[in-house]
């Protein structure tokens, strides 16, 4: 009984240990449990994903703002030649941020929970892969006969910022980002990342049950509820 005790007390009290903790993306803790690791990820990657979110969000609107009632277009023709767009509607859907669900989805899986190498070392949350050294890390497993790059970032925040503005601006992105443009679910808009992965039609299926079995949409509800009651 004594035994049992003590065992229960050592849990609570690591459980404890684990609730108060400062998570670090560079340090990952031996031994977690599934539940743990998924803790440390949200911990690391909701406030920046949040952040990334608003800010983009914030430039839409404004972006939006301007078109419409044709105003500052010196920073429309600026923002237009950033992302590679000739006309106003294109820009709006280069401009307008996926869901937060669809990146914390992504995310968990490039990174498997933010537990990878590239993740711990070098910030790369989403896999993203370079063309040369410059910039990036040599992965251990190569393809083919030929070197497999992975970018190399500052911080976390700058892996967010780089990742959007990557969707948004390679052409293989396109038709997700029309979806996202056009309000469709969240579950439609991933079938426009097929590109993304070599799996294809399974990379989407991964997607969706990532998202649905860890609720990730309630992320994209909260930030919905903070936009509405204009606390941007």
């Amino acid at each position: 009984m004594k035994a049992i005790l003590l065992l229960l007390f050592i849990y609570v009290l690591s459980s404890a240990l684990y609730a108060n903790e400062d998570y670090s993306a560079k340090i990952v803790p031996k031994n977690m449990s599934v539940a743990e690791k998924k803790k440390r990820f949200f911990a690391l990657l909701v406030p920046a994903v949040d952040d990334a979110y608003k800010k983009l969000y914030k430039q839409y609107l404004q972006a939006k703002y301007n078109i419409q009632h044709h105003i500052n277009q010196e920073e429309i023709k600026v923002l237009k030649k950033k992302y590679k767009v000739t006309t106003d509607r294109d820009l709006l859907i280069a401009l307008k941020p996926h869901p937060i669900s669809i990146t914390l989805a992504q995310a968990a899986m490039e990174s498997a929970w933010g537990t990878s190498r590239f993740f711990t070392e070098e910030n790369n949350i989403f896999g993203v892969h370079g063309k040369s050294a410059k910039g990036c890390v040599a992965a251990a497993v190569k393809k083919g006969n030929g070197t497999v790059w992975v970018k190399k970032y500052k911080s976390l925040e700058d892996a967010i910022e780089a990742y959007y503005y990557m969707l948004s601006t390679v052409a293989n992105y396109k038709r997700f980002k029309k979806l996202n443009y056009e309000g469709k679910s969240v579950y439609e808009i991933i079938q426009g990342l097929k590109e993304y992965s070599e799996r294809a039609d399974g990379y989407v299926i991964e997607l969706a049950s990532m998202i649905r079995f860890n609720k990730l949409t309630k992320y994209d509800t909260k930030v919905a509820k903070e936009i509405n009651e204009n606390l941007l």
